[in-house]
Formats: C-alpha cells, sequence, structure tokens
C-alpha cells in the first residue's frame, strides 16, 4: 500500500479493535504488500488489512478455522471476537493470534512433516478455490497485454508468455491428482511458534497437485516429503519463476527492484536445469519482509 492508505488502514484496523474492547495504543507495521498487517498492543492481535473488497478474507477466516479444528498447523483467529471480516472505511480487517518467533528456525525435517500435515488436514475440508490454473491465467494476462506490461521487451514476452502456457500444459497433462493447497508456502508464510510451525496467509489457498506448493520451498524441505513426483515437482518450479515474474512486469508493480527481480527470473528460466527453488531467491527462512515479491500487483 501507498503510505496515505497505510496511515488510514491502521486508523480502520484500531478503529475495529476498539469497537470490540480490544485496547490499542499503537500499531506497528509488520508488512505492507497487497495488504498490511499490524501488530496492534497492548491487545497483542494481529490485524490484516486490505482495501475494500478483498475477496479472498472471508474464505481465509473460514478455512483458517476448519483446518484448526481439524489439527492443522495453522495460525488462529483472534479467540476474543466473532471469526469474520470486518468493513471499515473502504478497508476489510480480519483479526488473529500474534505469536512471538523464536529460535532456532524451523529445521526442513520439521518443515515438511508440517507441511505433510496442512496438506492432509485441506484433502479434508470441502472448501471451494480456485486451480492453479487461474493463477497462471492472470500472469498470461498480463504478459500477452503490452497495456499491462509495457516495459517488457517483445522478445521476453513472446519467450515469457510461450514458457507460462507451454508449463500449464505439461502439468496438466500429467493428470497429477489435485487437492487444495497453501498456494505459497514459502518460508516468509511459515512461523516459527512455541506450538512448532505454523502457517500463515491462507488467501492464496487453491486446487493443484501438492508438487505445486513444494515448488515454493526449500529443496531441502522437499527431501523429507514423502512420495514426490521430481518430474512434475520441476515443472512447477518453472511456472513459479515464470509467474513471478510476469507479475514483477505489471503496471504499477510496486516491489523495490521489482524489474531487477524480473530480469533474473527471466534469466534463470533461460538457463535451463537445476531449477532453484523459490524459496532459496526470496530470502532465509522466516524473513516476510520480501514476501510481496510473489505478490500479484
Amino acid at each position: 500500500m501507498e503510505m496515505t492508505d497505510v496511515t488510514r488502514a491502521i486508523a480502520a484496523a484500531t478503529s475495529v479493535a476498539a469497537s470490540l474492547d480490544l485496547p490499542t495504543d499503537d500499531a506497528v507495521v509488520l508488512h505492507n504488500s497487497n495488504r498490511l498487517a499490524l501488530r496492534l498492543t497492548p491487545c497483542d492481535v494481529l490485524a490484516r488489512v486490505a482495501p475494500a473488497g478483498h475477496e479472498a478474507a472471508q474464505l481465509e477466516v473460514e478455512l483458517a478455522q476448519r483446518l484448526a479444528g481439524a489439527g492443522c498447523p495453522v495460525g488462529l483467529v483472534e479467540p476474543r471476537v466473532d471469526p469474520r471480516v470486518y468493513q471499515r472505511d473502504g478497508f476489510t480487517v480480519t483479526l488473529w493470534t500474534h505469536y512471538e518467533p523464536v529460535t532456532p528456525q524451523v529445521s526442513p525435517v520439521d518443515y515438511a512433516r508440517a507441511l505433510e500435515r496442512l496438506h492432509a488436514g485441506m484433502r479434508e475440508v470441502d472448501v471451494p478455490g480456485p486451480r492453479f490454473t487461474d493463477r497462471v491465467a492472470e500472469a498470461e494476462e498480463i504478459v500477452a497485454n503490452p497495456d499491462l506490461s509495457p516495459e517488457l521487451a517483445d522478445a521476453d514476452r513472446v519467450f515469457l508468455g510461450s514458457r507460462l502456457g507451454s508449463l500449464r500444459r505439461a502439468i496438466e497433462d500429467r493428470g497429477a491428482v489435485e487437492q487444495l493447497l497453501h498456494g505459497e508456502p514459502w518460508s516468509g508464510n511459515v512461523l516459527s511458534t512455541r506450538n512448532g510451525p505454523l502457517f500463515v496467509d491462507l488467501e492464496t489457498c487453491c486446487r493443484g497437485p501438492v508438487e505445486f506448493d513444494l515448488a515454493h520451498v526449500a529443496e531441502a524441505v522437499c527431501e523429507h516429503y514423502p512420495s514426490v513426483d521430481q518430474g512434475l515437482l520441476d515443472e512447477c518450479r518453472q511456472l513459479v519463476l515464470a509467474m513471478v515474474a510476469a507479475w514483477r512486469w505489471a503496471l504499477g508493480d510496486e516491489y523495490p527492484n521489482g524489474r531487477r527481480l524480473g530480469e533474473e527470473f527471466l534469466r534463470l528460466l533461460r538457463a535451463g536445469p537445476p531449477w532453484p527453488t523459490l524459496d532459496a531467491l526470496l530470502g532465509r527462512p522466516g524473513d516476510r519482509a520480501v514476501s510481496r515479491a510473489i505478490r500479484r500487483p
């Protein structure tokens, strides 16, 4: 969000908290991307704030509740208030439990086990969600339309559009079993807590093969996840790189040095295997400051 919107979003979150008898004297910005994450004190609540019309907010709340009820390792909705989306001054606000980070960071073994538990729970909940191909289509539209990506060179536009389409078809042609996924379970969306690793930011959930989720995490995590189709994983890693590259060329993309990142991802796609994991490219485990790099603009 722009700073003027950040100020308004903070005011909306603190107003919602006050109306729910949650004392709030201060709001600390934890990260700012397509939505704002705030730690409200002294009530010690995590507020997520997005412009009105953020359709995924209600789904995220409902999914978090159902997954938590199934024993999945996910961040919890704030238990002192009704679990719903609050509307205030042009923003949607959801309230969550704030977790103090602990060290050491999540080990690859624990990470893989937690992701396996999350996937198992997601197979049990009957929640509608978009397919991963819907997200690919968004990236393809950006690349295909020069008005949406005016700085993308013609040769890069042809290459990236072709790669997005061919990878989408190759993955679909494999006919792998699909299920509900986190969508972006890289280390920036995993908290190291006293209760073990917890996945957050469920707004990105989609349906697809588990290898699509695994394409976001470190190689060491994949090594401990059971029954991985390596060929499918390689294709999903390429697809994720291509999608993020497309988003970085979008008109109005606000990610710092986004064009540089878009150029780097194009270079990696042209360079060929071994395909790097998104987690390895974007930062250290637990470093949520760069999480907006994989967000759509």
